[in-house]
């Protein structure tokens, strides 16, 4: 066979798929659209999500008061179809922000405390801008062991003194008994550590770092167990860990107001504080997953905030959030 002859068999090989489809073009396959997600009715103006359809994995950190409602939307997101994957490290408001906006590790930063200008330069470094979502409001909860009988109630100023200078419960008043304060707070890092110093010690950490029997702890749940362990003891966190143990401690008033839905959403209680949600636009586009989470967050966190032990966040709040994303989004 001559040179010549195999190449026309060639050039007939190659020419016969194309006369056999005629003039349509091979089709290739197609890939998924990342924004498949959006669909059905929106909710309160965001667009509609359908977790089967969101694709990729989702990485989150801060706030070990954000953490149960962040947990609880991430599973409520899985049993709805998600089959990604949604990290969600309690690492402290201050750390989760460094992850986001220094490291620029996650995806989310969870936070109890609003993110600091400092914060929103630092992310600007790593070409990042913060876009904040309130997802709900905490009541700060002052707690004590079950076997504590004494004190029921205390007004700003005592908190201070328990907090800091008193040694014994009786030098804050002398009808308590005679013994040492034991004392268990969430560490540094903390958005609640932070929370709690701006309101008791007018922003001065100095005080309450300087306390006898003090044992810190990123670790509410380690925080727990030290109250429960002592009538003498006491603590603070966010509501939701007195929620989750309220078999075993006792919330205490503050100024004679108890912590509740009225007195937190009416601002009676001296101790209520906005919780939230930090992204960005660039990661919300390019990572279409987390913007799909954070839409479904901000459409059904008030179906799951109570029950794990927050309250509501006003819906002007919920409703800025919901501007802020559609903005984002380019929507």
């Amino acid at each position: 066979m001559t040179k010549r002859i195999i190449v026309l068999l060639l050039v007939v090989m190659a020419v016969l798929p194309v006369i056999a489809g005629g003039s349509k073009e091979i089709a290739q396959p197609s890939q998924e659209n990342p924004m498949a997600w959006m669909e059905g009715p929106s909710v309160n103006g965001l667009p509609g999500v359908n977790p089967i359809k969101v694709r990729g994995n989702i990485i989150s950190a801060g706030s070990s008061t954000v953490y149960p409602l962040s947990e609880r939307m991430a599973e409520r997101f899985k049993e709805e179809g998600y089959s990604g994957n949604i990290t969600i490290d309690s690492i402290g408001s201050g750390a989760g922000f460094e992850r986001f906006t220094v490291a620029g590790e996650t995806d989310i930063a969870n936070a109890s405390r609003p993110i600091k200008s400092a914060e929103i330069e630092a992310a600007k470094k790593i070409g990042r801008n913060p876009i904040e979502f309130r997802v709900g409001t905490d009541a700060l909860a002052v707690t004590v062991s079950k076997e504590n009988t004494f004190l029921e109630n205390v007004t700003m100023k005592q908190l201070g003194q328990i907090f800091s200078t008193a040694e014994l419960w009786s030098d804050v008043d002398p009808s308590w008994p005679s013994q040492p304060i034991q004392r268990f707070i969430p560490g540094t890092d903390s958005g609640t550590f932070d929370y709690f110093a701006e309101e008791v010690f007018d922003k001065q950490f100095e005080p309450l770092l300087a306390a006898s029997n003090l044992q810190l702890s990123e670790d509410d749940n380690i925080l727990v167990q030290g109250i429960e362990g002592s009538p003498y003891a006491i603590g603070f966190f966010g509501y939701a860990y007195y929620a989750a143990n309220a078999e075993s401690l006792h919330i205490v008033a503050i100024e004679g107001v108890q912590a509740s839905a009225v007195n937190v959403d009416n601002g009676t209680y001296p101790l209520a504080r906005p919780l939230f949600i930090y992204s960005d636009a660039t990661i919300m586009n390019e990572k279409p997953q987390v913007a799909a989470f954070i839409d479904f967050y901000l459409s059904y966190v008030d179906e799951e905030v109570i029950g794990v032990g927050y309250f509501p966040a006003n819906e002007e709040a919920i409703e800025r959030g919901r501007t802020a994303w559609l903005k984002a989004m380019g929507m």
